[in-house]
């Protein structure tokens, strides 16, 4: 495996974890509601950052994808998913 693919595969990998994390987190903040008022303060950046996540996850899936396969488009994929693994660091910079 290519180091770049084997980078890709990494992030993916990572992007994928934290969105089911989340999932299940917002699962659990579904299940938890009635019982827990003060979770719903929370509510709006949880699904913010599962949306943020969950797209992460696409564009990493794509980049590697294109990799492996060795497509046309991997160039791409690639500078879409590193812009997004860089906005996603923006937006969570202190």
């Amino acid at each position: 495996m290519r180091p770049l693919t084997m980078i890709a595969g990494i992030l993916l990998g990572s992007a994928l974890a934290i969105s089911i994390g989340l999932a299940v987190v917002l699962f659990l903040f579904l299940l938890l509601g009635d019982a827990y008022p003060q979770l719903e303060t929370e509510w709006p950046a949880l699904v913010r950052a599962s949306m943020i996540f969950t797209g992460l996850t696409g564009i990493c899936a794509l980049g590697f994808f294109g990799l492996v396969k060795n497509r046309g488009w991997r160039h791409a994929a690639l500078l879409a998913e590193g812009v997004a693994v860089c906005a996603t660091i923006l937006y969570y910079w202190p």
